[in-house]
């Protein structure tokens, strides 16, 4: 069970690999040709131009798949059956353990109550995230 559903997640990386080729199509060439000229080797030239200004992308992706990766619910609700779905499931995570408390038996105060915890736990990793960005996403507009 475990592994088809890494792999099914593995498959949708595509859209953040494809951020990522944008986001190289969108740093400026020149900042290589003077890097070349200082003498930057390509090692160099990745941890001093690339990789500074690819960390806008690489946070918005890092914040997509924490917010995905909680919100996980298709995967795990057609790969498990229903049988199979109870609360010491290897692969039961919170959205489907909320849309079985909430419509397969009508407990909704309960899926109420999952819902807000994974509100809060979505929104404690992300402040998490934003609150370490100053030291590691660099923006092209501003100033250090």
């Amino acid at each position: 069970m475990k592994p088809a559903l890494i792999l099914m997640s593995a498959w949708g990386a595509g859209s953040a690999t494809v951020l990522l080729l944008a986001a190289m199509k969108g740093i400026p060439r020149e900042l290589y040709e003077a890097a070349e000229v200082d003498g930057a080797n390509s090692v160099r030239q990745f941890w001093s131009i690339t990789l500074p200004h690819l960390t806008p992308i690489i946070f918005f992706n890092l914040i997509m798949g924490l917010i995905n990766a909680f919100q996980v619910f298709a995967q795990v609700y057609i790969l498990t059956p229903k049988s199979n779905r109870g609360a010491y499931d290897s692969a039961q995570t919170m959205v489907p353990l909320l849309f079985d408390q909430a419509f397969g038996f009508y407990h909704m105060g309960y899926a109420s109550a999952i819902s807000w915890l994974l509100f809060a736990v979505i929104l404690v990793f992300t402040v998490i995230a934003f609150r370490t960005t100053r030291r590691w996403v660099f923006y092209e507009t501003e100033v250090k």
